[in-house]
């Protein structure tokens, strides 16, 4: 099993949730951060003063799945959330030792 997670630009989240599901890939936990890396930030005006924006919005989302998975849902939200442009975001890769469902007890892959 692996556990990818993604942080991509807001906008394309329904573009990254509908590859997915293209694929099968039915569930994935969403979360709304802020970061900052090459991207860096932009400055702004509000009420005459401006001021910088070091953080930017971002969506990260997380998605456990089977290892052989993996691979297809990488390339689907890495084609998905592309804009060809700096801040377009990251995938993370990691193995995922155990999942449990809480409401069964049901373990790993019967669990997902």
């Amino acid at each position: 099993m692996k556990l990818i997670t993604a942080i991509i630009k807001p906008f394309k989240l329904d573009d990254v949730r509908d590859a997915l599901s293209e694929l099968g890939i039915a569930g994935m936990t969403v979360s709304e951060v802020k970061g900052f890396g090459r991207q860096k930030g932009h400055t702004e005006l509000y009420r005459g003063a401006e001021y910088v924006v070091d953080f930017l919005p971002k969506i990260k989302l997380e998605i456990a799945l089977a290892a052989d998975q993996a691979e297809a849902a990488i390339a689907a939200i890495q084609s998905a959330a592309c804009n060809q442009k700096v801040g377009d975001g990251k995938i993370f890769v990691q193995p995922l030792e155990q999942v449990v469902r809480i409401r069964t007890g049901e373990l790993d892959q019967d669990a997902l």
